[in-house]
Order: C-alpha cells, then sequence, then structure tokens
C-alpha cells in the first residue's frame, strides 16, 4: 500500500522517474524511492526540474503531484482515476452532526492547552496562570474565547507589552505572527492535499469563496509552534515584544522569513513518539480522515505536549 509522503525541498534538484523508482538528483547526490510506496509528492522547492515521464508514472501509480510558491499548494496534479475520492465524500456527507461537534471541541481542548503550556513556560509567576489552566480543562461554553484572551494578555505581558492584543493589521509583533500562520497554514494544506481531503469542508470555520475551512480547523493547536517560535527570534534580536517601542523594529525581514519557516521542522511529542512538527502534522490529518472514514472520533488526536517544557 502507498503510504509515504515526499517533500521535495532542495533549492535546485532533477525529479524524474526510472524502473519505477522516484529519483531526485540534487549536487549532493542521487536519492530514489519506489514510486509504488509513495502516495504524494509535494514539492516547495523553488527551481525543482520535473521530467515530463514522472507526470505519467505518478498517474499509472496513482501518486499525486502537489506544486507549491511560498510553500503554500498552488497546484494539484492528480490522476484521472483520483480527481474525485468518491469513498471519502460519501464520508464527509454521511458524517453525523454529533461527531463533527466532538471532532471540533477535542481540537478546541488541544488548543486551549496547549496556550496554558506556552504561558506558563514564558511567564510560570503570572496571576493570570490558574484561571487560565482552569478554563483551559474545562467544560465552558466559549472556551476558546475565554482562554485566547487569557492568553494574549500574558503572552503580552510576557514580552514586555502589557497592552499587546491579537490584531491581524496592528504590525510590529502580530506581523511577524501573521507571517510565521501563514507557514503553519501552507504546512497544514499540504498534508490535507498529501492524504486526499478536501480542505473546503471544514468541522467548525465556515466555508467562503476561495477559503479552506478543514485547514483553518487543524491548524488551531499547532499556533502556538509558531508563538514561541516569534518569541525566540525576538529575544535572539536583543528586542522585546512592544509594538510600541522596540529596541529594534519587529519587521518581516528575509531573515526572519528564514527563521520562522524552519518551526516545522522542530521536534515535538506526539503518541509517544518524537517527531519533527511537519510529521506530527501528517499524524494528526492521517488520524483525521481515518476518522472521517469509519466515523469515529478516536482516530484523530489532536496534538499537545507531554509536558509543558518548550525548549524549542
Amino acid at each position: 500500500m502507498s503510504f509515504h509522503i515526499v517533500s521535495i525541498d532542495s533549492p535546485q534538484c532533477s525529479l524524474s522517474c526510472r524502473d519505477g523508482q522516484l529519483t531526485c538528483k540534487t549536487v549532493d547526490g542521487e536519492r530514489k524511492l519506489p514510486l509504488e510506496d509513495v502516495a504524494s509528492i509535494i514539492i516547495t522547492s523553488f527551481s525543482a526540474s520535473i521530467h515530463s515521464n514522472l507526470f505519467l508514472e505518478a498517474a499509472k501509480h496513482g501518486v499525486a503531484l502537489i506544486i507549491c510558491e511560498d510553500f503554500k499548494p498552488v497546484s494539484l496534479v492528480l490522476p484521472a482515476n483520483r480527481s474525485t475520492d468518491t469513498l471519502l465524500t460519501r464520508a464527509l456527507l454521511k458524517l453525523e452532526e454529533k461527531t463533527i461537534a466532538r471532532m471540533w471541541q477535542q481540537t478546541v481542548d488541544a488548543k486551549c492547552r496547549n496556550q496554558h503550556a506556552l504561558a506558563e513556560h514564558l511567564a510560570p509567576d503570572d496571576r493570570a496562570l490558574p484561571a487560565l489552566r482552569a478554563n483551559a480543562w474545562g467544560r465552558k461554553p466559549h472556551k476558546e474565547a475565554v482562554c485566547a484572551k487569557m492568553f494574549w494578555q500574558i503572552f503580552g505581558r510576557s514580552q514586555g507589552d502589557p497592552e499587546f492584543t491579537r490584531d491581524r493589521a496592528s504590525g510590529g509583533l502580530n506581523n511577524l505572527l501573521n507571517y510565521g500562520y501563514a507557514v503553519l497554514l501552507s504546512t497544514i494544506l499540504q498534508k490535507l492535499f498529501g492524504v486526499g481531503l478536501d480542505p473546503t469542508w471544514g468541522i467548525s470555520h465556515a466555508p467562503r469563496e476561495r477559503s479552506t475551512p478543514l485547514a483553518y480547523d487543524l491548524m488551531e493547536p499547532f499556533r502556538r509552534c509558531v508563538d514561541w517560535r516569534v518569541v525566540q527570534w525576538v529575544r535572539q534580536q536583543g528586542g522585546n515584544g512592544a509594538s510600541s517601542s522596540p529596541e529594534k523594529p519587529l519587521e518581516v525581514t528575509p531573515e526572519f522569513r528564514k527563521w520562522v519557516t524552519g518551526f516545522p521542522l522542530e521536534r515535538v511529542e506526539y503518541l509517544d513518539l518524537t517527531l519533527d512538527v511537519r510529521g506530527c502534522i501528517e499524524g494528526v490529518v492521517r488520524g483525521f480522515r481515518r476518522a472521517v472514514l469509519g466515523g469515529d472520533t478516536k482516530f484523530y488526536r489532536p496534538w499537545t505536549p507531554r509536558n509543558s517544557k518548550w525548549a524549542g
């Protein structure tokens, strides 16, 4: 059974298929993998050369080619017989409302607990931590909004900006977060396309023209990975998070872009395994797909760290 999701991110490479082998040539040498063991190929390299024979062989083996620009999928090349996953489509249509609600509750629980874990690491003595923890592990309605408000207050104080608010249009620290979340969204989309899930169908975020609500849903617990990466960057620059008068302007520079795009390679704990964030996302997405096909939420396991240490 095909199961590998292959990521091609070398700055310059040549992709082809010879004797049933996916072949990738770079300046460092040549690597091969049986195409029959591949489910999809994600190409994020900005200057990859793709031999036409790979398109033909990928189609014969039922392999999807996902071509990205700035890490975001812009083209999905599917074999004709994979243009529609009828089994998955029927499963989505038959999914009960209570199952969808349970999936979203699992997602919110993971998001809120991850917020508390990072807040505790950033500001272990903050007066609002007990209340954040109680809400993160509680069952109150609207806990997502309550935890978000508390988290950003603690986040701001930990960064020397007691007046900080999360506002996409406010500039400064918010611009860094915006860019990091865009990278996260692109990574989620890559994995969704990789396992054949349609991102235009979601479990909470409302569908809109040219939107991908399922990606918005599944990225929620992983936002804290971006938040921590941004904090590390600000600290390395010798500044603080105050958007009004930082020691150094908080701007999305080429150096920051290079730094923040590395967060998918950071190591995290997931289901008794140590994986990079990219691999963890794939595990969550695969579990979600299995839950949809089986109509059983036990297969969907949103990510939370096993402890509250955010060592980066």
